[in-house]
């Protein structure tokens, strides 16, 4: 009989003396991360598969209510009204173009329609209209989620009322990298607005970008933040940079893909029950390597020919992978 490998031993260890824990630490994590790839790969298909059938994927479609014109500096991002990238503002969309998006989104097979508004905040007057989307996105039998930016006391629970299943509020990056990438708000502004989510009963969608820059063990930092919130979030989006020409991080260095797939199997360790989803960046990633990060744990997807302002598979390409790799939709 073989024996198991000491590394296996140790994260053994680890995991079981973590459920009489509080809290992830952050050098817990970067000792996950430095798994020999196949053990941290065996392990994160294992907590998989304690909690999800491996063959199925959330299908998410996103759309743009409103692009452009953001006065945050999020140094990756199209929408900054500071970066020259080409992206121009435009106006909320009319509640009927949105519904015809969500009839098509779900003829196409997502189970869930997301709404993203290039904001700061929403203003009331704003609010009233996403609340009358969400409504009408809800009827068709649709999850909904929306991602607006910072919210202000009382507007979690509007949005709610309304419908609203999931609200997106990425931490982008771990806390001691966070400055690096964003100026015009803090890390606590991103916790207050998790916080009023999930005081209003809604489901938390949560994650961050890597290719940023970060380190290894910024990596970790992020993903302990992320599965140290009580409860962790119900979706976890795990994006791949997408460097635009014009944002601050055009340039950057992106990372290997052996990284990227370790990020998605540690978010799966760490958080065993949530949808960790394989989000931006997936246009410039080879079938297999895809298919990599739904055997580490990745268990939905953005579905759909845009993500926002950047591309993203098209549905017929989508539809062929996950036939090859016989996942079926939830």
């Amino acid at each position: 009989m073989t024996q198991a490998a000491p590394q296996t031993i140790e994260l053994h260890r680890k995991l079981q003396a973590h459920a009489h824990a509080d809290t992830w630490s952050v050098e817990d994590v970067a000792a996950i991360f430095a798994l020999p790839f196949n053990d941290l790969m065996f392990k994160a298909q294992t907590v998989h598969r304690e909690h999800f059938d491996a063959s199925r994927v959330q299908l998410s479609t996103l759309l743009s209510i409103k692009t452009g014109g953001c006065p945050e500096d999020c140094g990756y991002c199209p929408q900054s009204v500071r970066y020259d990238t080409g992206v121009t503002s435009q106006d909320l969309l009319p509640l009927d173009t949105v519904m015809d998006a969500a009839r098509a989104a779900k003829a196409a097979g997502a189970s869930r329609f997301c709404m993203g508004a290039a904001w700061r905040g929403p203003k009331q007057r704003d609010l009233e209209e996403v609340k009358q989307m969400i409504a009408g996105v809800k009827s068709l039998g649709l999850e909904t989620c929306a991602t607006l930016g910072m919210l202000k006391e009382g507007m979690a629970g509007e949005l709610k009322d309304a419908g609203l299943d999931y609200y997106n509020h990425n931490l982008d990056t771990a806390p001691e990298k966070y400055e690096d990438i964003i100026g015009t708000r803090g890390y606590d502004d991103r916790l207050d607005t998790l916080r009023q989510v999930r005081e209003s009963g809604m489901n938390v969608c949560c994650g961050g970008i890597v290719g940023m820059g970060e380190t290894r063990e910024e990596r970790a930092g992020l993903l302990a933040q992320l599965a140290n919130l009580t409860p962790p979030p119900e979706s976890v989006p795990i994006n791949n940079l997408v460097k635009v020409e014009g944002t601050p991080l055009a340039d950057q260095e992106g990372i290997d893909w052996t990284e990227f797939v370790r990020t998605i199997a540690v978010a799966r360790i760490l958080m065993p029950t949530s949808f960790v989803r394989l989000s931006a960046g997936r246009q410039q990633m080879p079938e297999a390597v895809q298919a990599m990060c739904f055997l580490a744990g990745a268990n939905s997807i953005f579905y759909g020919d845009k993500l926002l302002t950047t591309g993203n598979p098209e549905v017929d390409r989508d539809r062929a992978l996950m036939a090859k790799l016989d996942i079926q939709p939830l």
